[in-house]
Formats: C-alpha cells, sequence, structure tokens
C-alpha cells in the first residue's frame, strides 16, 4: 500500500471520519464487524491502523473487501522517505474526527500511558490533538488487567490524557480464564461512536454518501 495519505484529498465534505486502531489483543478478530457496521451509516468513512501482533487475530482482506484500508508500521517507514513527502502518523490524525483504541491491550496501554511512540498506532495517538474524541477500550487477561500497574496506566489516560475508558467486561476469555478483561461488546463500540457523531444509519434515512 502506498504510503502517501494526504489528509485533506482524503476527508470528504459532510462526512464523519472514524479512524479504527487493533492492538495485539485476541479481541481484534471483531475489527471487520465493527467497520462493517459502522459503514452502514451515511457519510462515514473509516481507516484502519493495525499493530503488527493485531493482524494475528483478523486478515487485512477482510477490511479491504468492506471497501477500506489497514496501515501498518511497514506504511509509513518505507526506507524511501525524501524531505516534502507526508508523514503517515500525522495524515491520519489530521484526518480522524473520531478515535477507537478497540481493543487496547495492555501493551498498548502501558505505551500510550508512558508516551512511547514505536509504531504506527502509538505514534498517531501521541501526535493526536486534545480535541480529537478517543476512546479506548481495554482488552487483556484477567490478572493483567488486576495488576497494579494496570490501575495506574488507566488512571493516567482518564486524567492526564483525557481519553475515555470504555471497560472492560467480565466473561469467559479467550485464553478460558472467567473474570474481567474482555473488550467492550463490538455493537457496543459501534453505538458509541453512533451516538457522539449523531450518526444516521442508511435504513433509517435512505442511501447517502
Amino acid at each position: 500500500m502506498s504510503q502517501h495519505f494526504i489528509a485533506e484529498n482524503e476527508r470528504s465534505p459532510d462526512h464523519n471520519h472514524i479512524l479504527l486502531i487493533t492492538t495485539g489483543s485476541v479481541a481484534s478478530v471483531k475489527a471487520p464487524l465493527i467497520v462493517a457496521e459502522l459503514l452502514k451509516c451515511q457519510n462515514v468513512k473509516v481507516e484502519v491502523v493495525a499493530t503488527r501482533p493485531s493482524l494475528a487475530f483478523y486478515k487485512p482482506e477482510d477490511i479491504y473487501a468492506l471497501g477500506t484500508r489497514v496501515w501498518t508500521d511497514q506504511d509509513e517507514w518505507t526506507g524511501g522517505y525524501e524531505l516534502g513527502d507526508p508523514i503517515l502518523h500525522i495524515e491520519l490524525r489530521r484526518w480522524a474526527d473520531l478515535v477507537l483504541v478497540a481493543p487496547c491491550s495492555a501493551n498498548t496501554l502501558s505505551k500510550i500511558a508512558h508516551g512511547a511512540c514505536d509504531n504506527l498506532a502509538t505514534s498517531l495517538m501521541r501526535a493526536l490533538a486534545p480535541t480529537t474524541p478517543t476512546y479506548i477500550f481495554p482488552a487483556m487477561n484477567t490478572l493483567m488487567y488486576e495488576h497494579p500497574l494496570t490501575a495506574e496506566h488507566l488512571r493516567v489516560v482518564r486524567e492526564v490524557v483525557k481519553y475515555e475508558v470504555v471497560g472492560p467486561i467480565g466473561k469467559l476469555l479467550a485464553c478460558g480464564d472467567i473474570g474481567m478483561g474482555a473488550m467492550t461488546e463490538w455493537k457496543d463500540i459501534v453505538q458509541i461512536a453512533v451516538d457522539r457523531l449523531k450518526l444516521v444509519r442508511k435504513e433509517d434515512g435512505g442511501e447517502t454518501g
């Protein structure tokens, strides 16, 4: 995929631009469902940024089939940068009206809390304007969630960075444990975006955009 994504060329008038970031949790398997459901709304464009571990759980082709794209570290760090070329993580943050980090693994949560910028996703997060609505949906093993550092990372993300944290929820986890740590249900994540942006579903208001 070309790294030359330019926000002003990719934004469409009267559209809402939603950026979904997936990280290394098994809940990333829900990414195609989230994208497909968001695209059932009028005047919505979606782009996906995937960390390398998250792609163990879904295929980029499943996102491409929905008419949108998956961006990875390789798209930013191509080895062919020339002065004046657009910088992908900056262009994506300029493009986004709303950011959903779903799922947010323990590792990525720690990186966000500490300001790390070691991949496309975390570089983009560090570059976000404070005015961009950003939602974090933690997803991890119960004992990882109950680790004392997790509470501190969540505190920093909520109180210092001022992101909205939703979840996790309790259920049978993919690892076989039962407890807190599962990502908020994917349909509830979509509903948060619908409510925040006042989106109208196509079947409720006719096909536009």
